[in-house]
């Protein structure tokens, strides 16, 4: 029996060649429009991650109330500026107390407006300083007017009007000092809530960073996903056409 000629080569096995570079240009033109889609879709999720946050933070500052923690030394400053006497300078000290102990709490508590609650404690502190001045200086005051009176029942006319010249004296210089208590607390105050909202705007923009570099991180890995697909196909072994061979 003779070996026949080869010839079993069928029509549909002489044209794969071209149909596997078509399909590799296929997987490729798909790839392409893929990785554009990617990009695009990209720009639009940080577009929207930003317009959320900036969103986000103005509802923040429409519907949070910032809690006024600088009033507290104000309000003790006003009661010690209002002292007339020993137990009402020992009254306003005591109030400044109740509230250094109020804060404390609220600085574990809130620890977001931790840089007014420090300003207004440190204020508050002061103010328990210059309370128990203050009873010093109203009792030295008193003891000034007992002198003075003892002065004019002797007759010592000059001596009494100098006392009472520098009794004049001590309470301007007082009242001006009280007035500059009310300005370093509203200084303290201000500085303050200028670095609270600071540091909220740089939370709200790392946020916001933190947010793009996530979304960056899952597109740069459906793109490399992408690439790695298409080399794969690319490099794929091509599929040699069979020879039927008839005995």
């Amino acid at each position: 029996m003779g070996i026949q000629p080869v010839s079993g080569v069928s029509h549909e096995d002489q044209t794969a060649p071209g149909q596997t570079e078509d399909q590799q240009n296929s997987l490729l033109a798909q790839s392409l429009k893929k990785q554009e889609e990617n990009t695009t879709s990209l720009h639009e999720m940080i577009r929207d991650a930003k317009e959320k946050a900036d969103a986000q933070r103005e509802k923040f500052k429409l519907t949070k109330v910032t809690p006024r923690y600088g009033d507290a030394p104000l309000e003790a400053y006003a009661r010690l500026s209002r002292a007339k006497t020993e137990a009402q300078a020992s009254s306003a000290g005591g109030y400044a107390r109740r509230r250094i102990a109020q804060l404390e709490a609220a600085q574990r508590s809130d620890p977001e407006h931790a840089d007014q609650i420090k300003a207004a404690i440190t204020q508050l502190k002061k103010a328990v300083t210059r309370a128990n001045k203050k009873k010093m200086e109203i009792s030295r005051e008193q003891l000034a007017r007992a002198r003075q009176k003892r002065m004019i029942r002797e007759n010592k006319r000059r001596e009494a009007q100098r006392i009472r010249q520098e009794l004049r004296k001590n309470q301007a210089m007082r009242a001006i000092r009280e007035s500059g208590y009310f300005k370093e607390t509203e200084v303290a105050n201000r500085q303050a809530d200028q670095l609270t909202a600071t540091k909220m705007e740089l939370r709200a923009q790392a946020e916001q960073l933190g947010s793009m570099v996530y979304t960056s991180v899952d597109a740069a890995a459906q793109e490399y996903s992408a690439a790695v697909q298409t080399a794969e196909a690319v490099e794929a072994p091509v599929s040699m056409p069979q020879v039927d061979v008839q005995a």
